[in-house]
């Protein structure tokens, strides 16, 4: 089973966000609560925990732009 990341809505304002980098490598392991990703928006910067455990599959460019919902990660 599969846990799909997307850009995650922080506030109840946030349109969109930066994922400023990927803190594990693609095809890297991941434990949940491990950090995978640094998220940046024009208010606040912040590390994003892993959901699940496994194997971590990027989809999304770091140091691009997203919508809130769009996918960025797989957790396989």
């Amino acid at each position: 089973m599969s846990t799909l990341l997307t850009m995650p809505k922080l506030e109840m304002s946030m349109q969109e966000g930066t994922l400023a980098e990927w803190v594990v490598a693609d095809g890297g392991e991941v434990k949940e609560g491990d950090v995978i990703y640094l998220l940046e928006t024009d208010k606040t910067s912040r590390e994003i925990e892993a959901p699940a455990s496994g194997k971590l599959v990027h989809k999304a460019a770091a140091g691009e732009v997203y919508e809130c919902g769009t996918e960025i990660g797989e957790i396989v």
